[in-house]
């Protein structure tokens, strides 16, 4: 789009109207958020209800995860036969259940399900939001509303660990009774029940994606959102231009499957699957699932651990205004190499910061001197590096680096097996962390380092490019570094 036109009267209202789409969309990441770190308050109290094991704890923390990837895995599918507004409604109906299932939660087998039915909302969210903002978005602008996600994501977290801290603190703890009795920790999961249905009038009202509609033969459809979201003299242009896309991947008997020579895949799909295996595998969601009980670990008391949660939540809320700052500006490679550059230092950092933990009488480990503050400073440090690019850019690029054909489709795979990293991280952290916090951290730390290398290597920049554009290069996987630099 040219300056003259986003200038113009018409292209500033169509701006304000996608962007308007992309945040209720959007709505989906903050479910997303929510969900991963709703936990983060109420593990300490569930395992003491329930008398779990580090192991078990693990699992009924990580159960979600599981609802997550297959929730993930089939969004795609769901999507392509039913559309991305309905399965958006579906991913809101789930996560209500959830949310008053877990609440009412008498053993942790039925905790463990109703986690795993939220999971299921919450996978969908996790691929339709994405695919449907990119597919809503002028090129121009396409990286910052692709960043809604992420803010979501982030707003999400930073409300679950508010409420979880003010239903801790105003019930005296988090297994106290709070309001009509019920113990705090089961409002921490009830609260989930106003975004769900946020989510779900919000997505009632959304038009359907116009790339679906055109894969669909709806062109009349297609044509009708297009008049809504692009200016006038650009709506030929761009429905020539999706409907020219799909024939294109069709003669190349590409339409409706992620399947190819590499290793059963095509070779693009495999590039979103290791970038979104990385981004779980620096540890991230170590931070937001566990940080109350961790920073109590090494001698917080519990309302300084539930208000460091939040403030680290805050500044992963603040920085994500970076990214959407500059990603249509500076582009998506070199912020993903600036922020593992930052990960891997503020990581080794901290391994370091818990390599002098010291064990009191009473067999609690503490961090002795300064080494406390600066483990501190440096987790927030990894915060800001992952939430200023890893965070949001792993959901653009996965929005928007797949022909249209198979966008939704590979978006839930490279989705799944974000999830399923997560999963395994999070399940395995408590045997980790008893083990050595120097060794947990020095993992994530060298998965940091491997990130920078396959950006660098394998990851293309498409900043300034139509979904159009990189569809068709895609198909014949052209993704090397070469193509990253175009």
């Amino acid at each position: 789009m040219s300056n003259s036109a986003q200038a113009s009267p018409e292209a500033k209202k169509l701006n304000r109207r996608v962007t308007g789409l992309a945040i209720a969309a959007a709505v989906g990441g903050f479910l997303f958020g929510f969900d991963s770190s709703v936990i983060n308050g109420a593990v300490s109290s569930i395992t003491d209800e329930f008398g779990l094991t580090e192991f078990a704890s693990g699992f009924a923390v990580a159960s979600a995860l599981i609802g997550c990837a297959i929730g993930a895995y089939v969004a795609g599918r769901l999507a392509d036969k039913m559309g991305r507004i309905k399965v958006m409604l579906i991913g809101a109906a789930l996560f209500l259940i959830s949310s008053i299932g877990a609440a009412a939660a008498f053993a942790v087998w039925d905790l463990v399900l109703w986690r795993v039915i939220g999971g299921l909302g919450i996978g969908i969210a996790s691929v339709i939001a994405p695919a449907y903002i990119s597919e809503v978005s002028p090129k121009a602008i396409r990286g910052r509303l692709a960043s809604f996600q992420q803010l979501a994501i982030t707003l999400g977290i930073f409300a679950a660990l508010l409420s979880d801290q003010l239903f801790a603190v105003t019930a005296g703890g988090a297994s106290e009774p709070s309001v009509f009795g019920l113990a705090a920790w089961r409002w921490m999961f009830l609260v989930g029940i106003v975004p769900s249905v946020v989510y779900g009038i919000l997505a009632w009202r959304l038009p359907e994606s116009p790339r679906y509609l055109a894969g669909e033969g709806r062109e009349g459809e297609a044509r009708a959102v297009l008049e809504s979201i692009v200016p006038t003299e650009t709506v030929d242009t761009s429905l020539k231009e999706i409907t020219d896309s799909i024939k294109t991947e069709a003669e190349l008997d590409k339409k409706s499957s992620i399947r190819g020579n590499r290793f059963g895949l095509q070779p693009i799909v495999w590039v979103g699957i290791i970038l979104a295996v990385l981004q779980q595998f620096v540890g991230i969601n170590v931070i937001f699932y566990y940080s109350t009980t961790l920073w109590q670990a090494v001698g917080f008391q519990e309302e300084d651990s539930f208000l460091i949660s939040t403030i680290t939540a805050i500044v992963n809320v603040a920085v994500t205004f970076i990214a959407i700052g500059l990603v249509d500006k500076v582009g998506r490679r070199p912020l993903l190499l600036t922020g593992s550059v930052g990960m891997f230092v503020s990581l080794a950092v901290t391994a370091l910061a818990f390599s002098q933990a010291t064990t009191s009488a009473s067999g609690d480990p503490s961090l002795p001197g300064a080494w406390g503050p600066v483990a501190l400073v440096a987790a927030n440090l990894f915060v800001v590096s992952f939430g200023a690019t890893w965070g949001p850019l792993m959901w653009v690029l996965l929005g928007e680096m797949f022909p249209n054909s198979i966008r939704a489709t590979a978006l839930g795979v490279g989705s799944m097996a974000n999830w399923i990293a997560n999963f395994i991280v999070t399940v395995s952290f408590p045997s980790l962390a008893a083990l050595s916090l120097t060794l947990s951290y020095g993992i994530f730390a060298f998965f940091a380092l491997v990130s920078f290398f396959f950006v660098f290597a394998k990851i293309p920049e498409t900043k300034g490019r139509s979904l159009e554009e990189m569809g068709v290069s895609a198909t014949d996987g052209s993704v090397s570094a070469k193509n990253a630099r175009a």
